[in-house]
């Protein structure tokens, strides 16, 4: 007897798309490991731990670039293209790469997968969600390829031509995924006064966690500035809610960042004290950009001052934004906090900005994201506490880059027990899917059973 449309709608609905995204994310990771494992993967012939195999797939396909072997030593060309597979699967979402896949092959994306991709990129309807992922991916490959040329400047000079766009397009998808991944030896260390690399990085880094909603967003507001002339501040007030704050709070974070770690590293002669003034401005800026979830550093973390140390984890913490390729709690949602604590304090009813209203339901989720996130960062620091002989500052530090999918370290992770690494590993998983998605993949029922009840309202003493 054939399904009735009742019977496949229902069918349909009880389908949980986060628990495919995890799914497939944990498929991803497990072939990465394999692959990893092989002794072709590494430069000496010899098979790694398959500890740190999975350690470096986690990493790679969590967008994260905490590592625990030396990523230019230890992998071989394949082991290097393996985990730059990795990452541009990571960055991109495991449904956006499945879609590139299907539409290669010109199959149909059928509404389960159209579902699973909708939950990918946190958007709220399925409506042209399709044409949505397709523009993604042609706008993270020409972004990624303009990146890779502009690199490729300094890169083939320095290296030949053949290792040079290696590394050209290596850590240009590196960098616009917020991977933190390099082969370079050093990071960016080597490059700290370069004005090319840098502001190149920079930029993938910046336009990568941004997120792909407000790409489009950001373009129609050009083509309504092209095409009926009006003024920037008009152009801005067109911008979705979303696009508004995600502009808003990134830069303000980035000038924040560096002002912060301008003055207070200054003199440190660990990080910017001995450079010229040119570059330890660009060695702030760096340092404030490449903390919001990309890994990257041009100054060493292990020298930094104690509070620029927690200034950075505060950052890492907070991360980019939704729908692109970074970690942490996400811009909006600090920004959705904030708001509410200043429109309590101004003794306003709702939560308003931009002359629009958030609903009760985006701040209890922001509420939710930014407790289970801080109880998760404090409970993996303990453990590690109890396991490891380094400071705490530190092991808070390395967990916190976990969790965001940064990837900035001091200098422990390759010296971590076992236990702790595979920690750690669960925490970029966790991080990167988010906390949201993975408390829904395994609730036992998306279904509101209480929506009809309505108990009766009590007030207690807070504050």
């Amino acid at each position: 007897m054939e399904d009735t449309g009742l019977e496949s709608a229902k069918r349909l609905k009880s389908v949980k798309p986060a628990r495919v995204l995890v799914l497939g994310f944990l498929l991803v990771l497990i072939l990465g490991t394999i692959a990893l494992k092989l002794p072709i993967s590494s430069v000496d012939g010899e098979s790694i731990s398959w500890v740190d195999a999975f350690f470096t797939s986690t990493s790679a396909v969590c967008v994260t670039g905490l590592v625990v072997v030396n990523t230019a030593a230890q992998w071989s060309i394949f082991g290097q293209c393996v985990i730059l597979a990795l990452i541009q699967i990571g960055g991109l979402g495991f449904m956006a790469f499945t879609t590139l896949i299907f539409m290669i092959m010109g199959r149909r994306i059928t509404l389960k997968e159209r579902l699973v991709i909708q939950e990918a990129l946190n958007q709220s309807t399925l409506s042209g969600i399709v044409k949505l992922t397709r523009r993604i991916l042609i706008g993270t490959f020409l972004v990624e390829g303009i990146g890779a040329f502009l690199l490729s400047f300094r890169f083939i000079p320095q290296y030949g031509a053949g290792k040079g766009i290696f590394f050209s397009i290596f850590h240009s998808v590196s960098a616009f995924c917020n991977a933190g991944f390099d082969i370079i030896g050093n990071n960016m260390e080597s490059y700290t006064g370069d004005l090319l690399v840098n502001f190149v990085i920079m930029a993938l880094i910046i336009l990568g966690g941004l997120g792909f909603v407000v790409w489009m967003d950001l373009l129609e507001m050009f083509r309504n500035r092209w095409r009926e002339r009006l003024s920037w501040r008009r152009c801005f007030s067109k911008l979705h809610l979303h696009s508004k704050l995600v502009l808003v709070i990134s830069v303000s974070l980035i000038l924040l960042g560096f002002l912060f770690f301008l003055i207070v590293e200054w003199s440190n002669p660990e990080t910017l004290g001995g450079l010229s003034g040119k570059d330890k401005v660009l060695g702030a800026l760096f340092q404030s950009v490449s903390t919001r979830t990309a890994g990257f550093n041009s100054i060493s973390q292990g020298g930094l001052n104690e509070s620029s140390k927690f200034m950075t984890i505060i950052l890492m913490f907070i991360g980019g934004s939704s729908g692109g390729t970074a970690g942490g709690i996400k811009t909006v949602t600090i920004a959705v906090l904030l708001i509410t604590v200043i429109s309590v304090v101004r003794g306003k009813r709702y939560t308003e900005v931009f002359g629009r209203r958030i609903g009760e339901e985006t701040i209890r989720k922001s509420m939710a994201v930014f407790w289970i996130s801080l109880t998760l960062v404090m409970g993996v620091t303990m453990i590690l506490n109890l396991f490891e002989s380094a400071d705490f500052i530190s092991l808070l530090f390395e967990t916190t880059s976990a969790f965001g999918t940064v990837g900035l370290s001091v200098g422990i992770t390759g010296s971590l027990r076992t236990g702790t690494k595979c920690v750690l590993a669960f925490t970029m998983f966790v991080g990167r899917l988010g906390p949201m998605t993975m408390a829904v993949a395994f609730t036992a029922s998306l279904k509101n059973n209480d929506a009809h009840i309505k108990p009766a309202e009590e007030n207690v003493m807070v504050g």
